[in-house]
Formats: C-alpha cells, sequence, structure tokens
C-alpha cells in the first residue's frame, strides 16, 4: 500500500489505525482499502462491530476477506462501528470537468 511499510498492531493507535486506513484511500485500490479496513476490523471486537454497525458478524469478516468487495453501506457502516468517518478532500491532478461548475459555483 502506497510504498509504506506500515503495520498494524494490536497497540496500534487509534489515529495509527486511521492513517493506516486512509494509506489504503490514497492507493484508490479497492483491493488495499478492503485490507486495511479487515485488519482494522481484527483490533476490535468483531461482535461490537457487528452489533454496532447493523450487521451479521461473518458478514463483517467476509465483507473484508478478499474474495468480494464490499458494498459501500457495508464499508460506511463498519468504519463508522469503529469510531471512524470517511471524509472526502480535493486532491491534486486531472479530473473531470463539471457539467454545471458555472451554475452551482457559490
Amino acid at each position: 500500500m502506497s510504498g509504506k511499510s506500515v503495520e498494524l498492531r494490536h497497540q496500534s493507535s487509534r489515529e495509527e489505525i486511521a492513517n493506516y486506513i486512509n494509506g489504503a484511500f490514497e492507493t484508490s485500490n479497492i483491493v488495499d482499502i478492503c485490507k486495511a479496513i479487515g485488519a482494522a476490523t481484527y483490533l476490535h471486537n468483531v461482535s461490537d462491530i457487528a452489533r454496532k454497525s447493523g450487521i451479521e458478524r461473518g458478514t463483517v469478516y467476509r465483507a473484508f476477506a478478499g474474495r468480494k468487495h464490499p458494498n459501500f453501506k457495508t464499508v460506511l457502516n463498519v468504519l463508522d462501528a469503529m469510531g471512524f468517518r470517511l471524509q472526502v478532500t480535493v486532491r491534486q491532478g486531472e479530473r473531470a470537468k463539471g457539467a454545471f461548475a458555472t451554475k452551482f459555483r457559490t
């Protein structure tokens, strides 16, 4: 993931976990993102994550096991249950042109 050799461990702080997951999001690679979230779930009580997210425990395990990609709602619910949130930021580089860029400017 993003060239960083960061490993999560049971003593990882919430900030270290967030940085680890954010590093995966920086790659824009769904496999890396799922692996990072999956690794973070193992540092929490998965039964508690399941209860707080409204997702069955087995589904939480399977969602980030790497065989299939979880849906966006599952990602958001699991991140929220672990006490994290997803936030959109502006990145540098080429992007799609807005169709209504002038219409919606404030």
